[in-house]
């Protein structure tokens, strides 16, 4: 079962999330604390398309932006990677099957915080138990290495295939600058139609592999002044004029009132 914590202060979130009990784990920042732990891809098909046609859809979409996204490309080597194609598409904003997670909880309480009206939440999944120790249920052959999509064929048989409640944590080899600049990584789900908090909690594991951290809106103000003096931010995020321009929202809030700070 996912272990459930609610901090009332920023001292409080700092305490839990740098002690020994989240060492090396991963973090994922919702600014909504109900929202469950799904991809894009997931909340967008349950919207627009009928379930028994999602496998055929997601594929669609992988296979339209690879026959497009070279006219933008300066190294389309990309594209022949599909790993690391699907980042990509995921860093540009299309719906696919990847959770962004971050090996920071600052980063990740960033995301919770920035936009949040209501009750936040950041999950941490315990990426060290994942990689050594943790197995899919009934599948104690399936570890992290032998489902890897890093190699070639393994993301359509394991992930695109709809057909093992796996969950992998990882990046493509090859990182682009926003997964450098965020500290990221990913969770790669092997079924859609099932969220990764129910495909992580049928794990095979004597300890929980998901927390889930409430975080109340209250402390919002506090918290991003400290992510701010942390140079958290989305123009470090992001390090392009879409994330500058982003992290202008912020921008409004801040005030270096008697200094001479522009």
């Amino acid at each position: 079962m996912t272990s459930r914590y609610e901090v009332q202060s920023w001292q409080e979130f700092l305490e839990l999330v740098e002690s020994d009990q989240f060492r090396g784990w991963a973090f994922r920042g919702q600014s909504d604390a109900e929202w469950s732990l799904e991809s894009s891809l997931t909340r967008r098909l349950k919207q627009y398309v009928p379930e028994k046609k999602w496998a055929e859809q997601e594929a669609r979409a992988i296979r339209v932006f690879k026959r497009k996204a070279h006219y933008f490309l300066d190294d389309t080597s990309v594209l022949d990677d599909d790993f690391r194609c699907l980042a990509l598409m995921q860093h540009h904003g299309a719906p696919t099957r990847l959770l962004d997670f971050t090996k920071s909880p600052f980063v990740a309480s960033y995301f919770a915080l920035h936009s949040c009206i209501s009750t936040a939440a950041v999950f941490a999944v315990n990426t060290p138990a994942l990689w050594h120790e943790a197995t899919p249920p009934n599948h104690p052959d399936l570890t992290r290495e032998a489902i890897s999509p890093r190699n070639g064929g393994h993301l359509d048989k394991y992930y695109l295939s709809n057909q093992y409640s796996v969950v992998w944590p990882g990046e493509p080899w090859s990182m682009d600058r926003r997964i450098v600049a965020q500290a990221g990584t990913f969770m790669l789900p092997g079924q859609i139609n099932v969220s990764v908090e129910d495909l992580l909690n049928s794990y095979n594991y004597d300890k929980p592999l998901l927390a889930k951290i409430i975080i109340p809106k209250e402390i919002r103000t506090q918290a991003m002044e400290a992510l701010y003096r942390m140079n958290i931010s989305h123009a470090t995020l992001f390090p392009d004029l879409d994330g500058l321009a982003r992290s202008i929202s912020y921008e409004l809030e801040a005030s270096w009132i008697g200094s001479s700070r522009p």
